[in-house]
């Protein structure tokens, strides 16, 4: 329904000063960016290697699921609450540089697994490095920029994501082609280094550099906090408070863009096995074709997404975020049922196009709703519930 704007929480720090110049807060979401693209080559890349992984270390699919979901996910996400509570209260920019730091040595590290469950908890240290990210990197956004730019900016954040999974997969095809010609290596301390182990290192070492690019962005003024006084600090218990008087939108929320995040991890998870086992096709094919359809489309999608829902809030759409992801999903659901469907590899391939236009297009949205629907001392919080 169309109707006027009326005051949300986001909106006290209409009253706050002036914000940053544009072109500085760009650079921040930049940065902030080039973070992200490094998560998601760290966390995708395992989808490319899964059959040596398999081989070497003689585990399932099931097993494989679990280190590309289950280890990562669980503690990406339980960590993320404390984490978001620290953001609400301490440096976000120092609490950012020890993410990335934590999970580029996690990833690096994964030269020196030699068995399931060495692996696995790697995989578990990558999870809570990159739960510091998102949380923190929302909370700074929302004070950078005006609400009637917000999902535009978080949505450039948000290609991070196609673009960290596009590279994983165009860079990884290159590295695995790489790593088995090579041939296994010895190093000294190390002993034994499998090709796909070199892979994760090859991906993690440079992450080490880049957490130090986080002590190049300024705190920014914590927006709306003046308007709260003594208030301004809260607790967990206090944010779960404003949630349950809340819990329609919020819940609603959540369910509604959980349910499509997972529609699009499991693509990305497992369509290189789909190509390669059911159409034959070389993980350099796959990577290539894929890992240009998720830069180009999926970038292309979340930036889209927010444009829409910043304008679409400007005409007076209160719930302009919400209908941008029903739009997507609306859009997804005959295009994910289709695809794998398609007995041509090329024409399958094709409508992963589109598929992963439809699929980012709510994630900038989707946060950026849920930082306007929280007061300020809680944005960090919030982040790291959604």
């Amino acid at each position: 329904m169309k109707t006027e704007a009326g005051p949300r929480p986001a909106d006290s720090h209409l009253h706050d000063e002036p914000y940053p110049s544009p072109a500085y807060a760009w650079y921040v979401v930049g940065v902030l960016m080039l973070m992200y693209v490094l998560s998601f080559v760290d966390r995708q890349i395992l989808s490319l290697i899964v059959d040596p992984v398999k081989k070497d270390l003689g585990v399932s699919d099931t097993q494989m699921g679990l280190l590309m979901g289950f280890s990562f996910a669980l503690f990406y996400s339980i960590l993320g609450v404390p984490l978001g509570w620290l953001a609400d209260r301490k440096s976000r920019r120092s609490i950012i540089a020890v993410g990335v730091a934590v999970w580029s040595t996690m990833t690096a590290a994964c030269i020196v697994a030699r068995q399931f469950w060495q692996l696995f908890m790697l995989r578990v240290g990558v999870g809570i490095g990159e739960a510091a990210l998102s949380p923190a990197a929302y909370s700074l956004i929302t004070d950078y920029f005006p609400r009637h730019r917000l999902a535009t900016a978080i949505s450039v954040y948000g290609m991070g994501i196609y673009i960290g999974s596009g590279l994983a997969f165009l860079l990884g095809g290159y590295v695995v082609e790489f790593a088995k010609t090579s041939g296994t290596v010895v190093w000294p301390l190390v002993g034994e280094i499998r090709p796909w182990q070199l892979v994760f290192f090859v991906v993690g070492a440079p992450g080490l550099l880049i957490a130090m690019l986080a002590y190049t962005i300024r705190e920014p003024l914590r927006r709306g906090l003046k308007q709260l006084g003594p208030n301004a600090q809260v607790s967990f218990p206090q944010f779960l408070r404003y949630v349950r008087q809340n819990a329609a939108a919020v819940w609603c929320h959540h369910l509604g863009f959980a349910l499509l995040a997972f529609l699009g991890y499991a693509t990305i998870s497992w369509i290189a096995a789909f190509f390669i086992r059911v159409h034959g096709w070389s993980v350099k094919d796959v990577a290539n074709s894929y890992g240009l359809a998720v830069m180009i489309f999926g970038g292309t999608g979340i930036t889209f997404g927010g444009v829409l829902a910043d304008w679409l809030s400007r005409r007076g759409y209160r719930d302009a975020k919400m209908r941008t992801g029903l739009i997507a999903a609306l859009l997804c659901l005959p295009l994910s049922i289709i695809f794998p469907l398609v007995p041509n590899a090329t024409l399958a391939m094709i409508l992963v196009c589109p598929l992963a236009f439809a699929q980012a297009m709510p994630f900038g949205a989707a946060p950026a709703a849920m930082q306007e629907m929280m007061p300020a001392n809680m944005r960090g919080q919030a982040g790291a519930f959604y």
